[in-house]
């Protein structure tokens, strides 16, 4: 028996090994925003822009769940690694997309900016919240799921139905949702729920891209000016 206060070897062990999952999952985070900026400005330069939001839909899901199921049949070898950085550059590629609708806007630049500068707060604050304290965040999960499942569906609606109010509702969940992602993603790898980098680094990477693009979209509806 251990006093109290003093952790056992096991006890230092797992706490060792979760901080090395923690630190290797932050820095295959940061490198994967290289291809997603690379994708980005490629798909801005080649003025990407598919048409059709029922082909548009198929195809970002067909080819994003492709590359997450081989993401996870690879995720305990280095083509994982590989699989992860080609999928956030097709992300950058597809986010070309939305860039390119907001640099129509006369603040559109500086709308990227915010939204981008909003994230990176919101991630920081929210990472270092689940890091320090290490509190258990995963009584979220299905709150959020279900969230997830009910904007996705009321996305899909507006798709056809073009109402402005109902975008800005769906944009402040949309951002309010992968905030929380944030923190119970991060959560799981401080309290050992998961245990692989990769899979968590693509976890945490999904709910940074869904952030940005809401807040952009948020602050394009809201300021947006194209005079």
């Amino acid at each position: 028996m251990q006093p109290y206060g003093i952790p056992s070897y096991g006890a230092a062990a797992g706490l060792q090994e979760r901080n090395k999952v923690l630190r290797n999952t932050y820095l295959l985070l940061a490198l994967s925003m290289i291809p997603t900026i690379a994708g980005a400005l490629l798909g801005m330069q080649m003025h990407f822009m598919m048409g059709g939001l029922g082909l548009r839909l198929l195809v970002f899901i067909g080819v994003s769940f492709a590359f997450m199921f081989m993401i996870e049949r690879t995720k305990h070898s280095s083509m994982g690694v590989v699989l992860l950085l080609a999928f956030t550059f097709f992300m950058g590629f597809w986010l070309s997309q939305l860039l390119q609708v907001a640099l129509m806007f006369r603040n559109g630049a500086q709308a990227i900016g915010l939204a981008g500068g909003a994230t990176a707060t919101i991630f920081f604050a929210l990472s270092t919240l689940a890091t320090v304290t290490k509190k258990d965040f995963s009584f979220l999960g299905k709150f959020l799921f279900i969230g997830l499942i009910v904007m996705l569906v009321a996305g899909i609606a507006n798709m056809f139905l073009h109402l402005p109010v109902m975008t800005l509702v769906l944009c402040s969940m949309g951002a309010l949702i992968f905030s929380l992602y944030i923190l119970y993603d991060v959560s799981r790898v401080v309290n050992g729920g998961e245990t692989n980098y990769i899979t968590a680094a693509l976890a945490i990477y999904l709910d940074i891209y869904g952030l940005f693009q809401n807040l952009l979209v948020l602050i394009l509806s809201l300021t947006g000016n194209d005079d």
